[in-house]
C-alpha cells in the first residue's frame, strides 16, 4: 500500500467537509467570511506564549488542493442511507478550489497572550472553513512546544539547554516540530538529527549507556570512544558508579590533553544530580578540567532545574527531552478558530459572536487586529484588541481579567502583519534563527513578573472599549 501523501486537503475533521457541502448546497459558497484563530488560557499556568509554526501555515496554504486522488476518496464515502455523502457538482467545486484568502498573522517568535488572534484569515466561507482543522493543528503543538523551551531556558538562566526528545515525541512528525518549536523557544541544539538538516539547528550528542555496556569495563569504553571521536567526548559516567565514572573520565581526560584535545565534559544522568554535580566539579576542577562542562539529564523540566539550581548544582548544560517535546503537564494548548464576521458577495459585514454559559468561551466579533503598546525603552505595557471595520480605536480597553478600563499611552505596534492577499503570498519567512533571537529579544521586553513559572496577575490585555460595547449589546440582542 502506498502511503505518500502530496497532499494536505484531507488532513481535517470530516465535519468540515460536511459544513462545507452545507454550506454550498445553501448557495453560501460566495460568501466571505472572517476567521480567528486564538487560544484562551495560557498553557502551564503561565504568563505568556511563544508564537510558532507560521512556517509550516505558509507551506500548507501555497500548496492546498484538491487533486484527483482525494476526490476519488471522497467519492467513496457514503451516508446512513447507502448513498454518497457528497454529490458530484460539490465534488468538482472541491477540484477546483483555489486558495485565494488573505491571511494576516503574528510572526513566530512573538510574545502572545490569550484571546489574541495569532492568524486572522478572510475568504471564501468554504474555503475558511476547510483550513481551521490543519491550521490548529499546526499552530497549537509548535506554540505550545515553543512556549514550553521557553520556559525551560529561563530556569537554565542563560546555560545551553539541549532538546534531547527524539525518543519521546509523539511521531516522526511531532518529533521535527518540536525541534524546530523548541529552537525557536530558546534551546541551543537538538540531539535530533533529521531536524538538524531540514532546518539548520545545531546537533549535539555523545553516547548511551549502551556504548558502555558493550565493552568490558568503563576505561576500555571511555579509550575506544575518545579514539574515535577526540573532538567530541563527554562521556556518560553513571552507567556503573557515577563517581567512579567521572574519575575514570577525567582519566581519559589526562590522555586526550597530552594528545592535544579537550575533555569536553561528562553527562549524569541518574541519581542525585545536584550532589553528584558539585562532587565531579570539585574533582575536574582538581585535575584542571576547569572547563569541562557538567551536562545533566533525566526528565528534567523548568521546576526540576530550577530546584538543582537552589541546591548548588553544578550543571552547565542541561539535556531536556520529555517533559519539554511531548509538553509532558499539559499536552495540548487548547487553540480554537472563530468565525467573526460574514457577508453576501458585495454586502456589508455581519458580525458574529458565538455565546456561551462560560465567559471565558464568548467569543469576539469583528475583523481583529492586535495592538501592543510599549514605554520609551520598548518595554511591552499591554495589548488592545480591535476592529479594523469599526474606524480608528480608541486608546482605551476592558481589561480581560479585570474588568476594568485601561488608558494606553506611548508607541505601540500592530501585531497581525499580511502573509497572503488574495492567496498572493507577500511574507517571506525568516530564518530559524532569526526567529529564534526574535524570541529572545521579546522576552527581554516582557515584565519578570509575567516569565515567573506561576504569575500571580496577568498582563494586561483586553479589548477596545467600542468593540467591547459593541459586543456586549450583541450578546444583549441575542439573549433578548
Amino acid at each position: 500500500m502506498n502511503n505518500s501523501i502530496s497532499s494536505y486537503s484531507l488532513l481535517t475533521d470530516l465535519y468540515q467537509l460536511t459544513m462545507s457541502y452545507g454550506y454550498w448546497k445553501a448557495g453560501m459558497h460566495t460568501h466571505e467570511s472572517v476567521f480567528h484563530l486564538f487560544y484562551r488560557k495560557n498553557p502551564f499556568r503561565g504568563g505568556f506564549s511563544i508564537a510558532a509554526g507560521l512556517e509550516a501555515v505558509t507551506e500548507l496554504l501555497e500548496n492546498f488542493r484538491f487533486e484527483a486522488s482525494d476526490i476519488a476518496y471522497l467519492q467513496t464515502l457514503i451516508g446512513n442511507d447507502g448513498q454518497p455523502l457528497f454529490e458530484k457538482g460539490f465534488l468538482e467545486y472541491l477540484a477546483n478550489l483555489k486558495m485565494d484568502c488573505t491571511v494576516h498573522a503574528i510572526p513566530e517568535g512573538t510574545v502572545v497572550f490569550p484571546h489574541e488572534p495569532l492568524l486572522r484569515i478572510q475568504g471564501n466561507i468554504i474555503l475558511c472553513q476547510l483550513l481551521e482543522t490543519p491550521l490548529l493543528n499546526i499552530l497549537n503543538f509548535q506554540t505550545l512546544i515553543a512556549t514550553k523551551a521557553a520556559r525551560v531556558c529561563k530556569a537554565a538562566a542563560g546555560e545551553s539547554v539541549l532538546e534531547f526528545g527524539l525518543r519521546r515525541a509523539q511521531g516522526k512528525d511531532g518529533a521535527l516540530s518540536a525541534s524546530r518549536a523548541a529552537y525557536i523557544g530558546g534551546c541551543h541544539a537538538t540531539s535530533n538529527v533529521l531536524a538538524g538538516k531540514l532546518y539548520g539547528i545545531p546537533v549535539k550528542g555523545t553516547h548511551a549507556h549502551s556504548w558502555v555496556m558493550s565493552f568490558r569495563n568503563e576505561p576500555e569504553a571511555f579509550a575506544h570512544y575518545a579514539v574515535a571521536m577526540p573532538n567530541n567526548c563527554v562521556f556518560l559516567v553513571d552507567t556503573y558508579d557515577t563517581i567512579q565514572g567521572v574519575k575514570y573520565a577525567i582519566e581519559e581526560g589526562e590522555k586526550l590533553r597530552n594528545l592535544g584535545f579537550k575533555l569536553a565534559g561528562i553527562r549524569l544522568d541518574s541519581g542525585d544530580l545536584a550532589a553528584l554535580s558539585i562532587e565531579a566539579r570539585k574533582l575536574l576542577d582538581e585535575a584542571g578540567f576547569e572547563e569541562a562542562a557538567i551536562v545533566a539529564s533525566n526528565d528534567l523540566d523548568e521546576y526540576t532545574i530550577s530546584a538543582l539550581k537552589a541546591e548548588g548544582a553544578k550543571i552547565n548544560i542541561w539535556g531536556v527531552g520529555t517533559k519539554l517535546v511531548t509538553a509532558y503537564d499539559q499536552p495540548a494548548l487548547g487553540g480554537v478558530y472563530k468565525l467573526s464576521a460574514i457577508r453576501s458577495r458585495g454586502g456589508e459585514w455581519e458580525y458574529r459572536v458565538k455565546l456561551s454559559e462560560q465567559i471565558i468561551k464568548v467569543s469576539n466579533p469583528g475583523v481583529l487586529q492586535v495592538r501592543r503598546w510599549t514605554d520609551p525603552e520598548g518595554n511591552y505595557l499591554s495589548d488592545m484588541i480591535y476592529s479594523e471595520t469599526f474606524g480608528n480605536p480608541s486608546p482605551v480597553f476592558i481589561d480581560f481579567e479585570r474588568e476594568a478600563a485601561v488608558e494606553c499611552t506611548g508607541a505601540f505596534t500592530d501585531l497581525l502583519i499580511p502573509v497572503f492577499e488574495q492567496g498572493r503570498k507577500v511574507y517571506e519567512n525568516p530564518p530559524l534563527d532569526s526567529i529564534r533571537s526574535r524570541t529572545l529579544e521579546q522576552l527581554s521586553k516582557l515584565p519578570e513578573k509575567f516569565q515567573v513559572f506561576q504569575p500571580e496577575s496577568s498582563y494586561p490585555c483586553g479589548l477596545e472599549q467600542g468593540l467591547y460595547q459593541f459586543k456586549k449589546k450583541m450578546i444583549e440582542a441575542i439573549r433578548g
